[in-house]
């Protein structure tokens, strides 16, 4: 039977595609990259994402784009995208940002009319539906992650049409495995219970006020080092996952190790119980988007009931501030996405998008709240007097009436 095969079949079953399980999301979406791009291929992308997805578009061997942004959800906008920029993409990579979907069904219109691979990165989003639809059903293919759903640190998944290209897949991904070590396996079957652990008895302040003074973080700011040189020089081993493995690996080392018994029947117990993890994430979400301090998408797209969202973008002034007086209440607010990719890594490595600044301030004031913590969170922003953030009103027209022109108004967010 093929690596991974009862995990597979049990997503197979969720969302009606065939399904390939590898070790993590990022694996997942580097075969995809992999199997439907050329290398030196275009692909368009949402700037505000995690840099370690940058960093596997560009071990996959291809030039990331960075596209226009909704500045209320970070995910693309079609819209914005310029006819320039369609005429000259070969693929889309969707973000659903926190499990706030893409606009897919125009996403995936344009890919048909260009002939193009939409790619989704379901990451965010397992469970959550576009009219009746589950993300993760509308591109060509589409990356999962176990981790961001069930806790379980590990796990992934590629799901496709056919079974040809399952099993094509499937030997793609072999090939990439590293082996697998009893050590790494216990560390990965016993970090989600330390972590259940450390909420359950109230230690989070400590442990991460502990974790910070000895610099056990691999990250000191939301993003990751660049080291740009390293970077461009590991360009000229592209496509190739081994050159960006420092990269890559960031917070996830195991990311491609290939995973004994033990991981993946604790992923099997815990995929089990998905439908309850995400019965009470619908129930933080439906909390957290009555609060003043919820993103009008949420809102927006209540039309079918909330959603069960990997995390709740809330937009607050002094985000930065506010993350770390959180710690405080015993919440650790992660995936901050700032500064955008394209401010981060620049024209060398990415193409910048024609209009920057609704990522800019999205990023700038986006607290990604942890539904399944929403009472907690609400309480304590409430108790630190959190103000809502609304992006500037454009300045009117102002017409010469000397010389019938007009001057353009100031562009958002800046």
């Amino acid at each position: 039977m093929p690596y991974g095969s009862r995990l597979a079949a049990m997503m197979t079953r969720r969302i009606g595609r065939e399904c390939v399980y590898t070790p993590s999301a990022r694996l997942a979406l580097y075969l995809a990259l992999r199997r439907w791009c050329r290398p030196g291929a275009r692909v368009l992308m949402s700037p505000v994402n995690d840099d370690v997805i940058l960093f596997v578009v560009l071990a996959a061997g291809l030039r990331p784009v960075q596209a226009p942004v909704s500045r209320w959800d970070g995910n693309i906008d079609p819209a914005a995208v310029p006819e320039s920029t369609w005429r000259n993409v070969d693929a889309v990579l969707t973000t659903n940002l926190y499990g706030l979907p893409d606009r897919v069904v125009e996403l995936r219109h344009r890919c048909d009319e260009l002939g193009i691979p939409l790619i989704e990165d379901a990451a965010h989003a397992i469970g959550t539906h576009v009219d009746g639809q589950p993300i993760g059903t509308f591109g060509r293919v589409a990356a999962f992650s176990l981790s961001k759903h069930v806790a379980g640190m590990a796990g992934g998944f590629l799901a496709v049409d056919d079974a040809r290209t399952r099993r094509e897949l499937e030997l793609l991904r072999d090939d990439l495995l590293t082996p697998r070590r009893l050590r790494a396996d216990l560390a990965t079957t016993l970090r989600p219970l330390a972590r259940s652990a450390v909420r359950s008895l109230h230690l989070v302040r400590p442990v991460w006020r502990t974790m910070q003074r000895l610099r056990l973080l691999e990250r000191d700011a939301f993003r990751m080092d660049l080291h740009a040189p390293r970077l461009a020089s590991s360009a000229r081993h592209a496509p190739s996952l081994t050159a960006y493995e420092p990269w890559v690996r960031v917070d996830l080392h195991g990311f491609r190790s290939r995973h004994g018994a033990l991981v993946r029947g604790q992923l099997e117990l815990r995929m089990a119980l998905l439908d309850g993890d995400l019965a009470r994430r619908r129930a933080g979400v439906s909390l957290l988007s009555g609060t003043t301090w919820a993103s009008p998408a949420l809102r927006d797209g209540a039309g079918d009931g909330p959603p069960p969202l990997f995390r709740v973008p809330l937009l607050v002034h002094d985000r930065d501030a506010l993350l770390e007086r959180l710690v405080n209440h015993g919440v650790v607010a992660g995936y901050v996405y700032d500064p955008p990719l394209d401010d981060y890594a620049g024209a060398e490595f990415v193409e910048p998008s024609p209009d920057p600044a609704p990522a800019r301030w999205f990023a700038a004031h986006t607290l990604p709240a942890d539904p399944l913590l929403a009472r907690r969170i609400a309480g304590a922003l409430t108790k630190e007097r959190a103000t809502t953030a609304r992006p500037p009103i454009p300045a009117p027209p102002v017409f010469d009436t000397t010389t019938t022109t007009t001057t353009p108004p100031t562009p958002l967010g800046q």
